[in-house]
Formats: structure tokens, sequence, C-alpha cells
């Protein structure tokens, strides 16, 4: 007894606490000892299938006992005292509005038609989707507003319930429609389409200016000249390279986009950090010039080697000598003088003028400084020369030309071939072509190429551009001149005579243009004429009629049609008319005009017309 009444005082102990049941919901409901146990045993239950599951109020449907607790219970702060999984679902799909949808501005709601006024509906048309002040019909007299006459004047605005989403309400072009942006482009593109149009304009003035400014030359063969399809060629050529020009670099403008500095940053994305370190790999590197150990020291850090590698070779057949050369080639002595300047003229100098002589504080004004100082004392040493040679003389032998010409001899060492050119020496032979050269043919006085005018080379003796041409001096020049002015005279003629028919009046142009057309027209009839005149046969071509002989030869066509009418026609061959008719008559000896010939066709009956023949009965 007393060891379980010992086991019992802890259970006792736990007996008398409150213990958090496992209900649905996590509330502040404590449950004690024997109801957990007893929610254990229905767990059980439920789980063995001895006892139904629970059931959800809310979806209808079986709670599975087999879910676990940390799942199935809902947290506190939803408040849910019954069982569920409500909590475990995902919400439902939101009726939000699509990226089609927004406020139909302006639309009238044609559902609701009111006919009299409301109560709260805009006193100045009758609305009720506004108020007064917010209304945007035109203000009406007091004695006619909506509320005065008790009517609805105008129908409600369609009112667009729109349930947007997050995104969908920090969207900054929603509700924007894409067509609109059609319009820009079209603005852009009668932009653009101006812009090239003053582009062309502007360089058509400038080729203008510069054929009117300078001079064209004129080739001249067999009296015909060829300078103008050949100007106006090249100034076709120089607008359309021009305006290809400004085209590439407008399609070129964002080419330096990426070159663009970032916010930030201070990266200079042209500069190339690895080219000083490369080198050129056809080359031998320094450190493979002279494997001997004992040579220039070569710095692999740096990637310099600032010793001779080969001191032993003559210096004037070495590719490298060592990185030493930079330090007295180019600017590097200068630099070094103006700096042995600064300070010597710093330590001399005293006050402003010390303050002045610093090269990099004042590097323009340091560099002032040392050029007047070296004219300065270039022209100290002339007067100095001056006064000694005044005083002792032999300013003559200062004057005398070089020893080699005067000895004839020099202590220079100089190899030369066979044909004269030198192969080893300090003296380097002139470059010169292989072709001939200073050679004159023809009788010219200078060579060719020596001439160039309107891109072609030519002769400066008699401005001929033709190679194999014979000098004609001075009188091929000013022929070449006289043929260039009249060429140019043409040109401005034909200007002159384009600007003024442009200028005429719109009435001129047309009378001229009139007269012309009437001009064309009667030569044409002229010629039409003749041709029928010479080559048209009886009946054909454009003739002639007289109205009164083609009456007369009517009466005799229907003479004719009546008196073969009897037996037969003619086209049938009547007896009865061959009868009447001798065999030489009179009739048959005369010829036959225009107007009977016009008169038969008139008068003959069409076989392939149905209606021909036709007559009616009444008229009978």
């Amino acid at each position: 007894m007393s060891r379980s009444g010992a086991n019992n005082t802890p259970l006792g102990t736990a007996g008398s606490m409150s213990i958090t049941g496992d209900l649905p919901s996590a509330g502040a409901v404590k449950l004690s000892r024997e109801e957990f146990k007893r929610q254990k045993v229905i767990e059980e239950q439920r789980k063995a299938g001895t006892i139904p599951a629970e059931i959800d109020p809310e979806t209808g449907t079986n709670i599975n006992p087999h879910i676990p607790n940390y799942i199935s219970q809902a947290p506190w702060y939803l408040d849910i005292h019954h069982p569920t999984l409500k909590h475990q679902k995902g919400p439902g799909e939101k009726n939000e509005a699509s990226i089609t949808d927004w406020y139909q501005r302006g639309a009238k709601d044609t559902s609701v038609v009111a006919k009299k006024f409301r109560k709260g509906a805009c006193e100045n048309c009758g609305a009720m989707t506004h108020k007064t002040r917010d209304c945007l019909d035109r203000p009406r007299p007091a004695a006619k507003t909506a509320k005065a006459i008790q009517k609805t004047i105008s129908a409600d605005e369609h009112v667009t319930t729109l349930n947007l989403g997050f995104d969908a309400k920090r969207d900054r072009w929603n509700g924007y429609d894409p067509s609109e942006h059609s319009k820009i482009i079209k603005d852009w593109e009668l932009v653009d389409q101006e812009r090239k149009r003053l582009r062309e304009e502007a360089a058509q003035k400038e080729l203008s200016a510069a054929a009117a400014g300078g001079s064209s030359e004129a080739v001249v063969s067999g009296g015909a000249t060829v300078e103008g399809q050949v100007g106006a060629d090249a100034e076709k050529k120089k607008l359309l390279a021009l305006l290809e020009d400004e085209d590439e670099g407008e399609d070129d403008e964002d080419k330096y986009a990426d070159a663009a500095d970032q916010i930030g940053q201070k990266l200079d994305t042209k500069s190339r950090t690895t080219v000083r370190n490369l080198r050129i790999r056809e080359d031998t590197a320094k450190y493979l010039l002279n494997l001997d150990k004992n040579s220039a020291y070569y710095d692999p850090k740096t990637r310099s080697m600032r010793d001779n590698p080969n001191k032993d070779k003559d210096p004037n057949e070495l590719q490298y000598a060592g990185d030493n050369f930079v330090r007295w080639t180019g600017d590097a002595p200068k630099m070094a003088q103006l700096q042995m300047f600064a300070w010597q003229g710093a330590g001399a100098a005293t006050g402003q003028q010390a303050s002045q002589i610093h090269l990099q504080a004042n590097p323009t004004m340091g560099e002032i400084l040392f050029r007047e100082h070296e004219r300065k004392k270039e022209s100290v040493a002339e007067v100095k020369k001056d006064s000694v040679l005044a005083r002792y003389g032999g300013e003559e032998h200062l004057q005398a030309p070089p020893k080699e010409l005067l000895l004839a001899q020099t202590e220079h060492y100089v190899e030369y071939s066979q044909t004269g050119k030198v192969i080893k020496g300090q003296e380097r032979a002139t470059i010169r072509s292989k072709y001939e050269e200073d050679v004159l043919f023809q009788n010219h006085t200078a060579i060719w190429g020596s001439y160039w005018n309107a891109g072609r080379w030519g002769y400066a003796c008699c401005h001929a551009f033709v190679r194999s041409s014979y000098c004609t001096g001075q009188a091929g020049i000013e022929a070449a001149a006289a043929s260039n002015k009249l060429m140019q005279d043409n040109v401005n003629n034909a200007q002159a005579h384009q600007e003024a028919a442009a200028a005429k009046s719109l009435y001129e142009t047309h009378l001229l243009k009139t007269a012309k057309e009437l001009t064309s027209a009667s030569a044409k009839e002229d010629k039409k004429k003749e041709k029928g005149g010479k080559g048209a046969r009886l009946g054909e071509g454009e003739v002639v009629i007289d109205n009164e002989k083609l009456k007369k030869a009517l009466e005799r066509e229907e003479a004719r049609k009546r008196l073969a009418g009897g037996a037969g026609s003619d086209d049938e061959g009547g007896v009865a008319g061959k009868k009447r008719k001798k065999y030489n008559t009179v009739e048959d000896s005369v010829d036959v005009t225009e107007e009977d010939l016009e008169a038969y066709r008139m008068k003959r009956a069409g076989f392939e017309d149905p209606m021909a023949k036709y007559r009616d009965e009444e008229d009978d």
C-alpha cells in the first residue's frame, strides 16, 4: 500500500494539475487528467474504426483521425472552436479584374432610366453617380436644372467595380491603351523625316557653295566636254556619302551605352588593365634573348629588364637593348631639365617668384620660365661669341666646309655592295624607288603627278590630265582655263534658266503647256494627211464629203435599190435588172465618188443584224 501510495503521489499531483486538452481549438480550455485519458481513448477508437470520424461542419466531410494533432489543431488566433481543416486549405481564387478591365470613362448606364428627379441626385443633371459640384455637364440656369423641373436630364454614369490585386493597384501603366503608342511613333517618324530633309538641304547647300567657290577643271577632248556629267555624279556621290554618314551616326547612338560609367562606381570601362602586360607573341621573350645567368636581370613581377642583355653586340644591330631607353628618350630628359630648373630657381628666388617656380603645382608657368631662361642663355652665348670673333677674328674658319670634303677622306668604316648600296656602316643609304625618277618626255618640263585638280593628276607645266599628251605649255593652261570658264558659264546659264522657269507663274506655265500641246497635235494631223494622200486608196483615210452631193448620191442609191427590188437584188444577180441595162451603158462608165461610197454604206443592209429587216405590221 505504501508503495502504491508512494506511486500515487505524483499521479495525484498530476491529477490536480490542469492539462491542455487535444481539442481542435487551441484556446484556453484546460482538461483534467480523466478527460484527457477519455479523449485519447476516443481517438484510438476513431483510428480503429469502431466509432465514426469527426465531421467538418463547414464542408460536411469526415476528418481523417490519422492526421497529426499539430496539423488538425487550428491556431489560437483564428478563434475556431469546432473541429475543421479549413486552416490547412489555401485561400480561394479571388475574382480579380483582368489586365483588360478598366474604368469606362464617360459611359452612361442605360440599364436604369429614371424620369423623375431622385433625392440625393445631382441638382444640375439629375444623375445619382456624382454630386452637383462634380458635375461635368454645362451649368444650367436655376429655373432649368433637374431639381427645378423635377426631371432627370442626364443618365447615370456607368460605375465599374474593379477588384484589383496588390500588383494591379501599384501598376503605373494599368489602364494604358498600347495602341496610343502608335501615335507617338508616327509623330517621331515625321520628326525624323523633317530632320532628314533639313540635313539634305544643308548638305546640298554645302556642296553648291563648294562648287561655286572652287574652280573646276574640265577635260577637253575633240571639242567635247564631260566635266558637267562628272561634276554632277561627284556631287551626287558626296551628298549620298554625307547622308549615309549621318544615318550611321544616328543608328549608332547606343553604341557607347555600355561604356557609360555605372552609378556609384569609378570603373573606367574603356581602359584595359592587361594591355601593358601583354606582348606580341611572335617576338622573342626578354628572358630568352640571353640565357646566361650573369646577364641582365629580369623581374618577373613587372616583366621588365632594365639592363642590356647583349652588351657584346653592336648597338645598331640590337632589336632590344633594355628598358632603360625610356629614361633618355622622348620628353624624359626634358622633364629632368625642367625639374632641375625648378629646384634651382626655387632655391635662388624669393617671395612670390619662388612660389611660381614649381613643376607640379604650376607646370605651365615653369615651362614658360624655362623657355625664357633658355632664350636668354642662347642670346648671352651669341653675344659672347660675337664679341670674341670681333676682337680676335677667325669667322671665316667657322664657315668652312666639312673635313670630309676638304681632305676627301674620313675615318668612318663603310662597306658597299657592287651596286653601290651600303651594306654595313654608320652611314645610311638614301631610300630610292625602284622606278625611274625625274624622267621627262613629250616636251614636258614637269613630271606626271606634279599637278592635281578635281581628283585627277596631271602635268604642272601645261595642266594636261592625259599622261601620253604632248606639252602645250602656257597655251594649254590658258586653253584649259578658257574651257573651264565656258563650262562654268554654261552651268550658270542653265541654272539661271531653271530658276527663271521656276519663277514663272502658274498661268504662264499653263499657257506654254497648252501651246506645246496644240503645236504637237497640228503636226500629227499634218503628218496623217500626208500619209493619207500618198498611200491611201479610194474610200480610205480622211476625206471631205459634200452634203449636196451626198443627198444626190443617196437618191441614186434608193433608185437603184427600187429598180433592183422587183427581180432580185444585185447580190442575187436579178435577170430583169440585167436585161434593162445594156452591156455598154453610160452609167457603167461613170467614176465612183466618195459620196457614192458613203451612200452605199448608209443604205447597205446589215445581214448580221437580226433587226435590220424588221417591219411592224401596223405600219404595213
